[in-house]
């Protein structure tokens, strides 16, 4: 089993969420007593924040690259980001490491290949939904996107940032999260990312008229599958490909 390194905090609820599905995934490949060799660095999620606020990528793509390496330091033989929006800062934690780092977007879209959907749609913080990073990686496996309007992006900021993030979840927004998902059905999407680890907390597949992508979980299983992969993998393009082979972003 390789150690994983688990760049968390942001926020600390769905980090406890990856904790346990990666624990989950382990103990049902292995069995018996079984748990994770796992290491997380819980980042302070106030000041990310305030770098996205401020728009300053730069620093905190420094602050990402500190604790990637960090975490390698400290054992960890590949490293996830459990958080979709920061992973804008990919870019800076694939030059900093020497290990593999798997990126939310690839367990994505592998995930939508299993679902055989090849438009999906995105519910997530707006720079998500209006930057690039996160639509150009999953284009780079045949994956198109689709996402909701302008202010229905204005919303899901509010309902993310002002409640989710902070640990609440309002019936009204859920009801708001649901309308938005049925909104990306009727502009062609197959199937619907999550693509802010938060919103898990708020909408299950249990809910939504169409199938969802939990990105949190999808992301945290195939991590798990990684670290379990035979050690030859390493040289088949397993792990090689969980490493960026072009523009991160």
């Amino acid at each position: 089993m390789r150690r994983i390194g688990v760049i968390g905090g942001m926020s600390w609820y769905s980090t406890a969420e990856y904790y346990r599905v990666i624990n989950e995934r382990v103990q049902e490949r292995l069995g018996g007593h079984h748990s994770a060799d796992l290491l997380v660095h819980s980042l302070d999620f106030d000041e990310i924040r305030q770098c996205q606020i401020d728009g300053d990528w730069e620093r905190a793509g420094k602050i990402m690259a500190t604790s990637a390496a960090g975490l390698v330091g400290a054992g960890a033989q590949l490293v996830v980001l459990a958080t979709n929006l920061m992973h804008k800062s990919a870019g800076a934690i694939e030059d900093a490491i020497p290990v593999p780092f798997l990126h939310i977007a690839d367990a994505v879209a592998q995930e939508a290949a299993r679902l055989g959907a090849r438009r999906i749609g995105l519910l997530g913080a707006r720079p998500v939904l209006e930057d690039d990073f996160y639509a150009e990686r999953l284009a780079r496996h045949g994956i198109e996107t689709v996402v909701p309007d302008a202010p229905t992006r204005a919303r899901l900021d509010e309902i993310i940032f002002g409640e989710l993030t902070v640990g609440n979840v309002r019936p009204e927004s859920r009801a708001e999260l649901l309308a938005a998902i049925e909104g990306l059905a009727g502009g062609g999407a197959e199937a619907v990312a999550l693509a802010c680890t938060e919103l898990e907390l708020a909408v299950t597949a249990e809910d939504s008229p169409m199938p969802l992508i939990a990105t949190a979980r999808t992301h945290a299983r195939h991590a798990a599958d990684l670290a379990l992969a035979p050690t030859s993998g390493a040289t088949n393009g397993t792990l090689v490909g969980t490493r960026r082979t072009g523009p991160a972003r």
